[in-house]
């Protein structure tokens, strides 16, 4: 079955505002980029993975880092405490099993990031996440990046 690879130019344009408003408010490119991959990593967003691996790498990320972050809460040593929480955040939110962000959840990443902060956090996961909808369901393979 052929599956489309054409992206509206408007909806690319929102959805790319979205996405560089949302990393700008969050002031920390790095941590954008773990949560845009553990994101896609879920989703299993092999195009979206491609393109936030080398982000991350661009944005100072180590490679042990990327590499354990599909186990990011057997790793306490390589992740902070706010980066847990925003990792934490990012899966309630990509996987809402039980119909809502657990309180618990969304209480820590709160300590960890101001009012502004987490709005910008929670828009990050949310525009990563139709980000990788709109990848996924088109089978839009991984490469063809342009920086």
């Amino acid at each position: 079955m052929n599956r489309t690879q054409l992206l509206d130019p408007k909806v690319f344009r929102a959805m790319a505002a979205v996405s560089a408003a949302a990393k700008k408010g969050l002031g920390d490119p790095a941590l954008a980029e773990l949560v845009m991959i553990r994101a896609s990593q879920i989703n299993h967003c092999a195009f979206c993975l491609d393109m936030h691996l080398d982000l991350a790498r661009e944005n100072g990320e180590t490679e042990d880092r990327i590499h354990f972050l599909n186990a990011w809460e057997e790793t306490e040593d390589l992740y902070s405490e706010r980066e847990r929480a925003a990792l934490a955040l990012t899966e309630a939110v990509t996987v809402l099993t039980e119909g809502f962000v657990p309180d618990e959840v969304y209480e820590a990443a709160a300590k960890h990031f101001d009012e502004a902060a987490l709005a910008h956090l929670i828009a990050l996961i949310t525009v990563i996440n139709g980000w990788n909808r709109l990848m996924v369901s088109r089978r839009v393979p991984p490469g063809g990046r342009q920086p």
